[in-house]
């Protein structure tokens, strides 16, 4: 390939890598996504010959006074500020790729390349960024080398060099040349990548990780999430059924092997007590934050303290989503948070507890969280006992609903004499007798779960939730709609359960007090097949997949959750197996006790470094290279330059002195056009100049001599 293919490839691809590392991780809406993809690859292929048009010249400094034009008007037209200024530096890269004149301008992309892996740092650093990262690594050296190659050729040939036996320098033709950048030079740059890989990753390992989390921003709107805030229309989880986004990860300690592909755990997000007909909502409450155990900051009792011996866990990462509420599994007794570190500003991270047994974690920080949930086993009572001033509002229907609606909850429930029986016979018809739709035609009627019961008798997971808890309602069974997600599928590869946006479930708890244990307790009315995850676990699509939610597990563990926790861990490691090692080697007493120690190992290690840094700067170069890396002249290049220094020195007696930036083979030329008297002759004497310094032509004495006649009858002017 030629020089400058090669070159356009590596300017290229660093733009490509910078916008789609700002991109991948400002979490934009998907039409300005691909708009900007679409015009950068675009950009990519305009040919070169047309961005260094003449009126090209124009587009390179209207074009971007224009852009920004268009984003301010669209700032003050309500345009979200964020997206904004992730849109106007994605596509000011855009429009210096199309309108790239050389050189030029290789520096400019470069610097607004390096800007835009800087940025996607701040905004999140995902799996999409790590692999623009570790593209740009390799991609960047050879980038710079082959800008300033080129640079210096263009360079010269404004200037209109020419090469060192005096001919014009052709800059296209070097352009289109193979010869230039070999196999050998294109392996040995992007090579570089690696010694800067390793730098990078110890000073990564090294570098104190305290309060650098501020440097990560969350986006406001990535991971807003419906069906947990305060006011859920009917048939908003449904929406998500058909999400594939992650929305967390969980582990089950002691599973039999092989696992179960697929585990239908009800994982409770939020509840909600009041229904006006149309939309669920709670009652105003505050949420207040709970004290951590005094003999565990970590630990946090809900119905009690955990056991760690004895308590099932449940180990969860759940991605960021808005509101940040806590999703836990059926009888959670107690939680530990897996701690950020302090930031060196705001608020550390607390647990705050929320009306209808919601929990929610609040922080400076928007990346999601580590917890604990440990389960109380089943022999153990829990007790949750119900206010008489709270048992009214759970008791509550919409002054409009039908009244055929307590007709049929009568009809369902009559004869039956436990509040258990009443709801288990509730759910069993709705299982039995509706079918689960998610289109279904009951979300546009005036009395949607009226519709549901008599007319479509259809729906998704929150027509048949809502349904039970008005029916339970009516037959005098407190009740309230949960919101959560049901699943999850196993990941081969991270040895996980994934739960993703898609396995959002909507079911019931209602407040059972006629038995042993009064409390509330689950009903899931919507029909089984329905109620379970819904993402294939196997074939292709779910390998490649389960491989990429994988890895970006593991980027977002070990990479962006590495903390000054992680680092001190580490270093205990590292020096508990450095100590393990000199005891076992019987090297951790006496005077080898004290030579082997770590600091002073290190110490040695650091003056033998620097002591062959300066022996390898200050050795001789060994064979014919010479100091500024080119070959020393040879006894025939020596004379050769001597001769002309004596014809310059004449050549400036006589008032036409060579300036140091004009060739010699041009000076003689320009001689020649003045018609100067000496002009045929100096003509004469550089040509053989650079015939015997450049053109390898033997010099004998007599040449030599007869060179020297030449000079001496210039230095007498003509009579």
């Amino acid at each position: 390939m030629s020089f400058g293919f090669i070159h356009r490839i590596f300017i290229h691809t660093l733009a490509a890598l910078g916008v789609i590392a700002l991109v991948g991780t400002a979490s934009l809406p998907t039409p300005a996504t691909v708009i900007l993809l679409v015009g950068l690859a675009a950009a990519i292929f305009i040919p070169e010959s047309w961005s260094t048009h003449p009126n090209a010249k124009h587009g390179t400094t209207t074009l971007p006074l224009v852009l920004f034009a268009v984003e301010v008007v669209r700032l003050a037209l309500g345009a979200f500020p964020f997206d904004i200024a992730v849109e106007f530096a994605a596509l000011l890269q855009v429009l210096r790729v199309a309108t790239r004149q050389g050189a030029a301008h290789d520096h400019q992309i470069i610097l607004l390349a390096l800007l835009h892996l800087i940025a996607g740092t701040v905004l999140g650093a995902g799996l999409t960024y790590a692999v623009c990262f570790l593209a740009f690594l390799f991609i960047a050296p050879g980038a710079l080398v082959f800008s300033h190659l080129r640079r210096e050729v263009e360079g010269n040939y404004r200037q209109g060099a020419r090469d060192r036996t005096g001919n014009p320098v052709d800059v296209p033709r070097i352009l289109r040349s193979k010869r230039v950048v070999g196999r050998r030079f294109l392996a040995a740059t992007v090579s570089l990548a690696f010694p800067i890989l390793l730098f990078t990753s110890l000073l990564f390992l090294l570098f104190p990780r305290v309060g650098l989390s501020l440097l990560l921003l969350s986006n406001p709107r990535g991971g807003r999430m419906v069906g947990f805030s305060d006011h859920v229309d009917l048939g908003a989880v449904g929406v998500l059924r058909t999400d594939p986004s992650l929305a967390l990860r969980f582990e089950v300690p002691d599973l039999p092997d092989p696992p179960p592909p697929r585990i239908t755990l009800r994982l409770r997000g939020t509840g909600f007590d009041s229904y006006d007909g149309r939309a669920w909502a709670r009652t105003p409450s505050a949420h207040l934050s709970i004290s951590a155990s005094p003999h565990a900051s970590e630990y946090y009792p809900l119905a009690r303290v955990a056991n760690t011996l004895r308590d099932r866990r449940v180990i969860f990462e759940l991605e960021a989503i808005d509101p940040p509420v806590l999703f836990l599994p059926p009888r959670t007794v107690a939680l530990r948070l897996r701690r950020p570190p302090r930031p060196v500003l705001g608020e550390p991270m607390v647990l705050l507890r929320g009306p209808e047994g919601e929990y929610r974690y609040a922080a400076t920080e928007g990346h999601g969280i580590q917890y604990e949930a440990f389960l109380a086993n089943d022999q153990e009572a829990i007790v949750e006992p119900l206010a008489s001033t709270e048992r009214p509002r759970y008791l509550g229907v919409p002054p409009d609903l039908p009244a055929r609606v307590a007709v049929l909850s009568e009809r369902w429930t009559q004869g039956l004499g436990t509040l258990a029986d009443k709801a288990a016979a509730i759910e069993q018809h709705l299982r039995t007798e509706y079918q689960y739709d998610l289109a279904s035609l009951s979300a546009g009627a005036p009395q949607p779960v009226d519709h549901f019961l008599f007319e479509s008798r259809r729906g998704h997971c929150e027509f048949f939730s809502t349904a039970m808890a008005l029916l339970l309602r009516q037959a005098g069974i407190p009740s309230r709609n949960v919101t959560g997600f049901v699943g999850g599928t196993y990941n081969r590869f991270g040895k996980y359960y994934a739960v993703r946006q898609g396995d959002a479930h909507s079911w019931v708890e209602a407040y059972l007090d006629d038995g042993a244990y009064p409390g509330w307790y689950t009903f899931d009315p919507t029909p089984s097949a329905a109620a379970q995850p819904l993402h294939e676990t196997t074939g292709t699509v779910a390998y490649v997949r389960d491989l990429i939610e994988a890895l970006s597990q593991r980027w977002n563990r070990y990479v962006i959750g590495y903390d000054l926790r992680t680092q001190m861990r580490l270093y205990n490691e590292v020096s508990q197996r450095y100590s393990h090692l000199r005891s076992r080697n019987k090297a951790s007493a006496g005077p080898l006790g004290k030579i082997t120690r770590a600091p002073i190992l290190a110490g040695a290690s650091l003056v033998v470094f620097l002591a062959a840094y300066i022996v390898w700067r200050r050795r001789k170069p060994k064979g014919a290279v010479h100091p500024t890396g080119a070959r020393p002249p040879t006894p025939v290049q020596r004379d050769a330059a001597a001769l002309y220094r004596a014809l310059e020195l004449v050549l400036a007696i006589r008032g036409v002195a060579r300036p140091t930036f004009v060739p010699p083979l041009r000076h003689a030329e320009g001689l020649v056009a003045i018609r100067h008297p000496a002009a045929q002759e100096a003509h004469r004497l550089t040509l053989l100049y650079l015939s015997f310094r450049f053109g390898q032509a033997p010099l004998s004495a007599a040449t030599k001599r007869d060179f020297e006649r030449a000079i001496r009858a210039l230095r007498r002017p003509a009579s």
